[in-house]
């Protein structure tokens, strides 16, 4: 008899455990309730009912004609993009007025983490599609707007002029934060598109992430490379202010902490109510540094009491007592995050395991992703060689996720009898349950 398959079926969306909570959080884009054909085919068909209600029976019009199926097979019509866009124009300030920064910024610059993240808010936002609207950052709400604002420009661009903000990259260059976009010049409403890169979801690099702006909302899904259709005319591109996030050396040799260029940006930005980007930098920092267990599903961006309990294991850490240790992480604790420094979280430290579907110590599917790096990582790997699947690594596993994590995991599921989606090399709370029983 063959094994069951537990992890190819995804949990019900109203499921309320920490671990789906989590994933809606992060990939707040669903498939239902989209329609299977474009919107304008339904425009047409009522059009062409109320022409051929007005001419009679014997002037009958022809049926409408369907709209064009994309190039790649099975993909739904309201795939391919409908996006007819704005043109140049600047930041629109409240009441929807033009208006101008205040003072130029002083640099250009901006790292793939901080694309990537600018990106997910209007995907958190759903943010309608519009090429005449302007959301509440200023940024036209259309494909190239959603660019715009993602590479922070300082203004809205179009498809026609992106490219210059941009360098030609290949397919094999790509990486996190650049886009594919597709300019038609001879009639730029027609097929006229651009994408946000967000890693590839197969090692055949046949599909990869894309966050984008279309009708009807912002979404975040995996879609065939270029695109669904017009394929061959989409040009990678990556953004010319793009830095390296270059970390700081661990002052004691281990891994290094956060981009060496993040200052610490103030008190205002943590505590009870705060929802920004540096509460989820912070939890991802204290989790490297040993304080994952305060966290059932993942550091994010809302601040909550695990986050505060996870900042003040690592001050009580470093010695500190009183005010300095009240869980809020001032410019010192931050310091030392960054740089590496000071006393990590001991094991004893951590609070109770995290759990998630109902499986102890499981953290969560989003810290097993190319990127992620944190204890549990480590933990996984090290298990997976405590079970004879050690041959996939080179040099010991440590806490950042690579294709050896992978491999490794395949293996694991495939001696479970699993294949397909369930064999796909990516823990989920089925493969982490029976790896440590």
């Amino acid at each position: 008899m063959e094994s069951p398959v537990f992890e190819e079926i995804d949990p019900a969306s109203d499921c309320d455990c920490p671990g789906c909570v989590h994933w809606r959080r992060v990939l707040p884009h669903s498939w239902s309730g989209r329609t299977s054909a474009h919107p304008a085919a339904h425009r047409a068909l009522a059009l062409a009912a109320v022409a051929s209600a007005a001419l009679g029976a014997g002037h009958a019009l022809p049926a409408a004609a369907a709209p064009s199926a994309p190039h790649r097979p099975g993909v739904p019509a309201g795939d391919e993009p409908d996006t007819p866009q704005g043109g140049t124009a600047p930041l629109h300030g409240p009441g929807g007025r033009p208006t101008k920064p205040s003072a130029a910024p002083e640099s250009t610059a901006i790292t793939r983490t901080e694309i990537i993240n600018r990106a997910r808010t209007w995907v958190a936002a759903k943010v309608p599609y519009s090429m005449s609207a302007f959301w509440s950052d200023g940024y036209r709400q259309d494909c190239s707007g959603y660019v715009s604002m993602a590479w922070r420009l300082p203004g809205n661009e179009w498809t026609g002029s992106l490219a210059q903000y941009g360098e030609k990259i290949s397919k094999e260059e790509l990486q996190p934060g650049d886009i594919l976009l597709f300019h038609n010049q001879s009639d730029p409403e027609k097929g006229s598109h651009v994408t946000i890169f967000g890693g590839w979801t197969d090692d055949a690099h046949t599909h990869y992430t894309a966050y984008e702006q279309t009708r009807p909302h912002t979404r975040r899904q995996s879609t065939p490379y270029a695109y669904w259709n017009d394929s061959d005319r989409y040009v990678p591109y990556r953004y010319k202010g793009v830095t390296l996030e270059e970390s700081t050396p661990r002052q004691d040799g281990g891994e290094p902490g956060a981009p060496a260029s993040t200052p610490y940006p103030g008190a205002a930005y943590f505590g009870p109510g705060a929802n920004n980007e540096y509460v989820a930098l912070l939890g991802r920092m204290l989790v490297a540094r040993g304080a994952g267990g305060f966290y059932a599903s993942g550091p994010g961006p809302r601040w909550t009491d695990a986050d505060r309990r996870a900042t003040r294991a690592f001050q009580l850490a470093q010695g500190w007592r009183g005010a300095d240790a009240e869980g809020l992480p001032d410019a010192r604790t931050w310091e030392l995050l960054v740089t590496g420094g000071g006393e990590d979280v001991q094991d004893g430290a951590v609070g109770p395991p995290p759990a998630s579907h109902g499986v102890p110590g499981y953290p969560g599917r989003a810290l097993f992703r190319p990127g992620a790096n944190n204890t549990y990582v480590t933990q996984l790997g090290r298990q997976l060689v405590r079970k004879g699947f050690g041959r996939f690594y080179a040099v010991g596993p440590g806490p950042r996720w690579g294709e050896a994590d992978r491999r490794a995991v395949e293996a694991f599921q495939r001696t479970q009898g699993w294949r397909g989606g369930a064999a796909d090399g990516y823990p989920g709370p089925e493969t982490w349950r029976r790896l440590f029983s």
